[in-house]
């Protein structure tokens, strides 16, 4: 019997799949951050504080990048936008046939008028 693991974040999964991809990641994240804060703490008490303060700064930019890449591959596939925008498209076109037979109707009969102007010259 498989049952339900609810984790931090409240999504519920199944527990064949507790240890996925992105738990490890924001462990490695945890982790990563933790070697940061220690190097930093060290730094600055073995360094000038204005080298100190480079490594802490860079430090943190690159941790920072590595969190924001770190859910790059969560978005939605080409081929689902896609098809997100063919609905929306189709929605709107369907709230707006009235108005397009409307203009439709319009321009067919400015057409006429136009082919009776140059006909009669």
């Amino acid at each position: 019997m498989i049952t339900a693991v609810v984790h931090r974040n409240g999504v519920r999964r199944p527990a064949a799949s507790r240890a996925g991809i992105l738990d490890r990641v924001s462990r490695r994240l945890a982790v990563w951050g933790g070697v940061w804060l220690a190097g930093s703490v060290a730094a600055f008490l073995v360094l000038d504080p204005i080298l100190a303060a480079f490594v802490a700064i860079f430090g943190l930019c690159l941790w920072g990048v590595a969190v924001l890449a770190s859910n790059w591959e969560q978005h939605s596939s080409f081929e689902q936008r896609e098809l997100d925008r063919a609905r929306r498209r189709a929605e709107r076109r369907e709230r707006t046939k009235d108005v397009r037979a409307r203009d439709r109707a319009r321009w067919e009969a400015h057409q006429q008028r136009k082919a009776g102007r140059s006909s009669g010259r």
